[in-house]
């Protein structure tokens, strides 16, 4: 494509002339504005709603990535059929609250995360928050490339062969497809992720145990409640559920697609059923590693291959099979939109052409450092000894530190009525924020104490 391109717009016999990039977001929202005009018929609704997916799948699917399966596993090993598993429906609700925000941030402003702090709060706070989310996207990255490193050896492939794959195709959807194209092919990997459920279902749980853990019994809690680590796994659960990139991205993510205000009840449906999945596989890990690796010597600390050795052993080589290959997706789709994040967050940052639409040749600042990011984790995964299981649990606790910056920044900014008008954030919301940021320091002070020193609590 060259650098402009001539398109004609209907109901306009001139053409315009466009940048590049451009013309591809414009198709795409005038095909969104010909369904929001048409007849308001089951079909053009059905075909608008199924339009309207995607950045809410896509955050909360990717949000069960490669590090948040092993921490899930983790847990249910750690503490079998406990407290874990109907703390993931509060969870999924924070998740809910949070990402709702950046719905209609997104939509009312029409600008990134990133480009809002950056130009409302100034170029301090702008690169203090872009630094916060780099680093850990690269540390969560990292994680990632952990996951199908490890599940690919299960299929008999070197992980020499199938990082720089997944990195190959990480790239390669982002650097030259249109948005449209990289949703669709995004929201294929990310329904692999439901895969955990069925895996779940075929072992044979026990539901009475499960229910138990509803009506509030059975929470064996070995070491209590203020055991280093209990709260590093509660850290560790809270933080593969709500993480900085996540705000980036959602917002980025359909400031990209091209919606509107008026879609803003769409999207929250499409977050509903992006958080409805992603806490059916947590559960559906916790059970699953609840009941067959619960009370393996080091349960808290297993990694990646000893979760897979303890399924085959316990379910068989099928089992496992399967269970490394929703690694290997949860790997995938994380990488993918995490890699979007951050090359949406720099762009926003240096103000650049920042659009999947557009051509990495207009637009190198958007796509490469991005793209490094992700090459360094994918290289660091390369060598030949890397503690993954104190690496992935560190990565998700990180996210939980980083996350209170991050909810204040997105506090302000939906509290600002100028910004936001009919659409600021209500008094319960706020209420309910403050308490998801008070709960997260909180933890986060806890596991401190806990871990510098072990006998005060």
């Amino acid at each position: 494509m060259s650098a402009e391109t001539e398109l004609v717009l209907p109901l306009d016999a001139n053409p315009i002339t466009v940048p590049d990039g451009m013309e591809a977001r414009l198709r795409d929202r005038l095909r969104l504005e010909r369904l929001r005009s048409g007849r308001q018929s089951l079909a053009n609704r059905l075909a608008l709603g199924l339009a309207l997916i995607g950045p809410g799948l896509l955050v909360m699917l990717g949000d069960n990535d490669a590090g948040g399966v092993i921490t899930y596993a983790q847990t249910g090993a750690s503490y079998g059929l406990s407290l874990f598993i109907p703390l993931m429906i509060p969870l999924g609700f924070i998740a809910y609250l949070v990402q709702e925000m950046t719905i209609r941030l997104g939509a009312v402003t029409r600008r990134g995360h990133a480009e809002m702090i950056w130009k409302r709060y100034g170029a301090f706070w702008g690169a203090f928050s872009l630094i916060d989310l780099v680093v850990a996207n690269v540390l969560t990255l990292m994680t990632e490339f952990i996951g199908i490193r490890v599940a690919s050896e299960i299929f008999h492939l070197s992980y020499l062969v199938t990082i720089p794959a997944a990195f190959a195709f990480i790239v390669g959807i982002l650097l030259f497809l249109n948005y449209a194209r990289w949703e669709r092919i995004s929201l294929f990997v990310a329904a692999f992720n439901l895969v955990f459920v069925p895996l779940a279902l075929a072992s044979h749980p026990d539901w009475a145990a499960i229910g138990r853990t509803f009506a509030g019994s059975g929470w064996a809690l070995p070491g209590g409640l203020f055991s280093a680590s209990f709260l590093i796994l509660v850290s560790a659960n809270i933080g593969t559920t709500i993480a900085p990139w996540q705000l980036f991205f959602q917002q980025s993510c359909l400031v990209d697609k091209g919606l509107l205000p008026k879609d803003i009840p769409a999207s929250r449906r499409d977050l509903m059923l992006g958080v409805t999945g992603m806490v059916m596989v947590a559960i559906a890990i916790i059970v699953l590693a609840g009941q067959h690796l619960h009370g393996l010597p080091n349960a808290s600390s297993l990694s990646d291959d000893s979760v897979l050795a303890g399924i085959g052993a316990k379910l068989g080589q099928g089992a496992m099979a399967v269970f490394a290959l929703g690694l290997v997706e949860a790997g995938l789709i994380a990488s993918i939109v995490i890699t979007a994040s951050t090359a949406w967050a720099i762009g926003e940052a240096f103000d650049v052409p920042r659009s999947i639409n557009v051509s990495p040749r207009r637009s190198l600042v958007f796509y490469a450092p991005a793209i490094a990011g992700t090459a360094i984790a994918a290289a660091v995964l390369m060598l030949p000894h890397v503690p993954v299981g104190f690496l992935n649990l560190t990565v998700q606790v990180v996210a939980t530190v980083f996350m209170p910056a991050a909810m204040l920044f997105l506090l302000m900014l939906l509290n600002d009525r100028e910004l936001m008008g009919e659409h600021v954030n209500s008094s319960l919301r706020n209420a309910l924020s403050v308490g998801v940021m008070v709960m997260l320091i909180i933890c986060n002070g806890l596991y401190g104490i806990a871990t510098i020193f072990p006998h005060a609590l």
